[in-house]
């Protein structure tokens, strides 16, 4: 039987006029791996906090077991700033002592894409003080991971990985023997590494066996006995439960809810989108042409990002973007916005992009735009429009469509400036909104939302009908509100994925892996390696088939332009795409064979 690590009895705890816990008795034994879930504000934080003795009660008591060891990554860090990675991560270990152990070799990699971390400028030896926010995260993280713990206490670890770093974080998570509790609005990686679910909710805390799935069917479950059957049908629980049950691309873990039950609780929802409707409305609105990208070459300083790039996003597109940090989203979309804003005076270094007259942009970057500290919520939403038409028949007061996003009536009267990173966020996107936009372009939208204002973030772009790019690191948010994903692999290249994030995650291992080989070959002792004429055999084919890996880029480059130019006769797509298809066979044996050879150079 597992024993009890932690136990919370009768807690309370409350600030201000607001109590947050009321008598909330919790347990956390060895094997938990629980998440946390709940709106913004709730307490999901402060429940950690004070589950790790970070934070006192105001009621109640926290037991730990007997010499628990006890990890915990906190919002904010407590790195010393003049201290170098390698003092806080590796601490004394000598370099041949922490490299020869397999497990931090795993840790070092996963987080920060190898052993030398590119992009810290003294890899190792790089001084923490002038790091960015984020840089120090995955630091913090990887300094607790190293350690052994019997309960490791996480706040949004994801936060700041992109969705290889997501990825490797919960298959780290899952063969750890490690106990877990972590609050995260990431609704895959909750599926993916927990067992557990608890919902923090107006001072209680409800349990729930299973993951993120299992709890939307219980939450439905709930709901749909307290709710009319007006209610009921409206639900975005159920709306989401049956997203889940139909579409959701498979996971690690099966959920536990009943089949047969989740499929009557929705066998009255329609799909989350009527794809062929909401093209109709994009294309009265927007006409044939929103943008097309004609040989575009976009740098950042003298880097070159992406080159010889011909893409189109066609009306009622809805696209995710994925790729490593640095290789080129973020600045693909801001090159597109110039262009717009400018009236397509502003071009790229190289090449064209060329905008449709009737588009009218919205983009949401990572940066919280300032507002005036002093304007109230619902001032700064009426100062963009007081109604606004969300598509199909669907028009709000500014005040309503507050609401939905979680500010309620009091609440739009609060000052912009108390509000929370989050909130603020909210507020962002609710602007945006009420201007009506025809084409969205999303940067990280999810930062800082919870899982409730997420969820209704996506049913309100499951109505509208206008183009949508989304880059994000939350993998459960692209596959949800997207229909097609391309990826930036570093090699200044776009590439349609027609099996999603799962093929980005393989395609980048593929690279990884070769890359490697690369770094091993070159470093093999001269006795090791094969007579003088085989090594000359080998480079020749290596060689030979790094020429054909280019021209196979190339030729894919030629099809995606010409899929874009040919996108309303399916019988031409189709052919081009098997042709794709063809083409990424090849790839995937040259990459094979070019990995055997290396280890024999």
């Amino acid at each position: 039987m597992a024993s009890n690590l932690v136990n919370l009895e009768a807690v309370s705890k409350a600030y201000a006029l607001r109590t947050l816990l009321d008598g909330v008795s919790l347990g956390v034994s060895e094997g938990d791996r629980i998440g946390v879930v709940g709106r913004n504000g709730d307490g999901k934080t402060t429940l950690i906090r004070i589950l790790a003795k970070l934070e006192p009660t105001d009621a109640g008591r926290v037991t730990h077991s007997g010499g628990l060891r006890l990890g915990v990554l906190t919002q904010h860090d407590s790195l010393d700033p003049t201290a170098t990675v390698r003092h806080e991560v590796v601490g004394d270990l000598a370099d041949h002592e922490w490299a020869g152990d397999a497990r931090i070799r795993d840790i070092l990699t996963g987080l920060f894409g190898g052993l030398d971390l590119p992009g810290f400028g003294e890899g190792l030896d790089t001084v923490i003080g002038p790091l960015s926010g984020g840089e120090r995260r995955r630091i913090a993280l990887a300094k607790l991971l190293i350690a052994e713990q019997d309960l490791i206490v996480l706040d949004e670890p994801t936060n700041h990985l992109d969705v290889e770093g997501i990825a490797w974080l919960a298959g780290h998570l899952r063969a750890r023997r490690s106990a877990l509790v972590v609050v995260t609005h990431d609704r895959w990686f909750l599926d993916q590494v927990c067992t557990r679910m608890w919902d923090v909710q107006r001072g209680a805390v409800h349990e729930y066996e299973g993951g993120y799935s299992d709890y939307v069917f219980a939450r439905a479950e709930r709901e749909r006995i307290a709710a009319s059957e007006e209610a009921k049908r409206q639900n975005l629980v159920r709306k989401e439960l049956a997203w889940l049950r139909r579409g959701a691309p498979a996971r690690t873990s099966k959920p536990r809810f009943r089949i047969e039950a989740a499929n009557e609780l929705i066998a009255d929802v329609p799909p989350p989108r009527d794809s062929a409707e909401l093209m109709r409305f994009a294309n009265s609105r927007l006409g044939k042409t929103v943008f097309d990208l004609e040989d575009v070459t976009v740098q950042a300083g003298p880097k070159v990002l992406l080159k010889h790039l011909t893409w189109q996003l066609g009306p009622g597109d809805r696209i995710g973007l994925v790729g490593v940090n640095g290789a080129g989203k973020t600045s693909l979309l801001r090159v597109m916005t110039e262009a717009a804003r400018t009236d397509g005076e502003a071009q790229p270094v190289g090449g064209r992009v060329v905008v449709g007259r009737t588009v009218k942009l919205a983009y949401l970057s990572q940066e919280v735009a300032e507002l005036d500290a002093g304007q109230r919520v619902l001032e700064a939403v009426e100062q963009v429009r007081q109604r606004v038409d969300l598509g199909k028949g669907r028009e709000m007061t500014a005040s309503q469509l507050c609401e939905k996003f979680g500010f309620t009536k009091e609440k739009q009267w609060t000052p912009v400036g108390d509000l929370s990173g989050g909130e603020r966020r909210r507020l962002q996107i609710l602007r945006l909104l009420m201007d009506e936009p025809n084409v969205l372009f999303l940067d990280e939208p999810t930062n800082d939302l919870d899982i409730e204002t997420l969820t209704q973030l996506e049913d309100l772009l499951d109505g509208w009908p206008g183009s949508l790019v989304v880059i994000s690191h939350d993998r459960y948010f692209i596959e949800r509100t997207t229909d097609r994903v391309f990826a930036l692999l570093g090699d200044a290249t776009l590439r349609m994925l027609p099996r999603g994030v799962d093929e980005y995650l393989e395609r980048r291992h593929r690279m990884e892996e070769a890359a490697a080989a690369k770094v091993l070959a070159a470093a093999a002792p001269e006795k090791a390696r094969k007579p003088a004429a085989d090594s000359r055999a080998a480079q020749k084919e290596l060689q030979r088939i790094e020429r054909r890996l280019d021209r196979i880029g190339d030729q894919e480059s030629t099809l995606h332009g010409q899929i874009a130019e040919d996108a309303t006769d399916f019988e031409r797509v189709a052919k081009l795409d098997a042709e794709l298809r063809e083409l990424a066979a090849e790839r995937d044996e040259l990459e094979m064979r070019w990995l055997e050879l290396a280890e024999d150079v």
